[in-house]
């Protein structure tokens, strides 16, 4: 398998397929690169597709390092400003979910030029206070969990700790028609549960202030300086830890955004609605808007 060069110390590792115009996938927690293995098929006919495993993931490098320093936002998109830099990747249709939706929007702001467009699945700027609602709180829960030493004392090198806890946010994350296989598990596991693995997979919860902090603290910016790159947010109906109202506010910090509801979906939209999600990618590498969703469509 492929690996960058580093920056800060870490090289990611990658898979590349197609040719065309370039895309890159940005996975989510707890995931890897192959949360895009049905979506990158769909686009390779039609583009270069390239899925790296994010810093402390996969087969990335992991680094015993401070988290502000190593795994905050701005560093994961240091290094994926890096892959653009050495895979001489013109402006791409960056595409991610969960934290790597995130990462996407940090590469779009510090470098515009360099991205044709987002293609996205929550998380969205706009939650605000509603982060402290009973609901959200119960749903975050994690966030918190995973900044005490006690998350990694309890989980880091430990298989059957590490499933039952990705079990755990696979299973009940995810819409009602979709559930992950034994055999994705299995996978998952084997990646998560080498020793040092799991702590800097959440070495993103340990970065900054935290969740409640970073949402309390948001403002939206002047209108002249909303992020002004397309945006294409997939926001699905089952999604515990964002529910759709909570895309009320996209327009304060986006320019050009649109929405597609996923009635049937949940958190893992890349496996739980890959054409969706590579038709929104086609969409963007064309340049065209999505069509309006049906009232069918809509439901949810």
């Amino acid at each position: 398998m492929p690996r960058t060069q580093p920056v800060d110390g870490f090289s990611l590792a990658y898979d590349r397929s197609g040719a065309g115009p370039a895309v890159v996938l940005l996975h989510g927690w707890p995931g890897g690169r192959e949360d895009f293995r049905l979506v990158a098929p769909l686009l390779a006919g039609g583009a270069d597709v390239v899925v790296p495993d994010l810093r402390g993931f996969g087969g990335s490098d992991r680094h015993d390092v401070d988290p502000d320093d190593g795994y905050s936002g701005a560093a994961q998109a240091r290094s994926i400003t890096g892959l653009l830099d050495e895979l001489d990747l013109g402006p791409v249709v960056l595409a991610g979910y969960d934290i790597g939706s995130r990462i996407a929007q940090s590469v779009a702001q510090a470098s515009p030029d360099r991205v044709r467009a987002l293609v996205i699945a929550p998380p969205a700027p706009g939650a605000g206070r509603r982060v402290l609602e009973p609901a959200a709180q119960a749903a975050f829960w994690y966030q918190h969990f995973h900044r005490l030493p006690v998350a990694r004392e309890l989980l880091d090198g430990d298989p059957d700790a590490v499933r039952s806890y990705l079990r755990h946010f696979w299973t009940t994350w995810s819409g009602p028609s979709w559930a992950p296989s034994e055999e994705d598990l299995d996978r998952l596991t084997a990646s998560y549960a080498r020793p040092g693995a799991f702590t800097s997979s959440i070495g993103w919860y340990r970065a900054g202030p935290g969740i409640l902090a970073r949402s309390l603290a948001e403002r939206a910016p002047e209108p002249a300086d909303r992020l002004r790159v397309p945006v294409h947010v997939l926001w699905p109906s089952y999604d515990p830890l964002f529910p759709p109202e909570w895309g009320d506010r996209l327009a304060e910090f986006f320019a050009d955004v649109t929405v597609t509801p996923l009635p049937d979906a949940g958190h893992f939209v890349p496996l739980e609605a890959p054409e969706a999600f590579a038709a929104a990618v086609r969409g963007a590498l064309g340049g065209q808007r999505p069509a309006p969703p049906s009232a069918a469509s809509s439901r949810g």
